[in-house]
């Protein structure tokens, strides 16, 4: 499974963006997809993460801001962010499992809110 995301940038607090990742090779295998980050001097987190099933979990910290869907006849998964706050500024990374306990990761993208 290969996962290219995209959307990431600068932001003042306040505002939005929309991450997209997309899968492609063996997607046929994959039971969830989300999203994790890693602030600078921190460990990696889960933001949101959703399963083929349906469900859906996400940080504490963004719950209420964020959303988290999929789109399954694109092989992608979005994130979208609103009232971007300043300690969300990290590397956003897209996730897949697949049915096997198998990770993947995308190769992340810088989202920057400035205060």
């Amino acid at each position: 499974v290969q996962l290219q995301a995209s959307g990431g940038g600068l932001v003042q607090a306040g505002g939005s963006l929309r991450l997209s990742c997309t899968a492609s090779g063996s997607i046929f295998s994959i039971s969830a997809m989300g999203w994790f980050r890693q602030a600078p001097g921190k460990q990696r987190e889960l933001v949101a993460m959703k399963t083929n099933g349906g469900r859906t979990d996400y940080a504490e910290s963004v719950k209420g801001r964020f959303t988290i869907s999929r789109d399954g006849a694109k092989n992608t998964v979005y994130l979208q962010m609103n009232s971007l706050k300043f300690e969300d500024t990290a590397v956003y990374f897209c996730y897949a499992r697949n049915s096997f306990g198998s990770n993947y990761w995308g190769q992340g993208t810088l989202v920057t809110v400035s205060s």
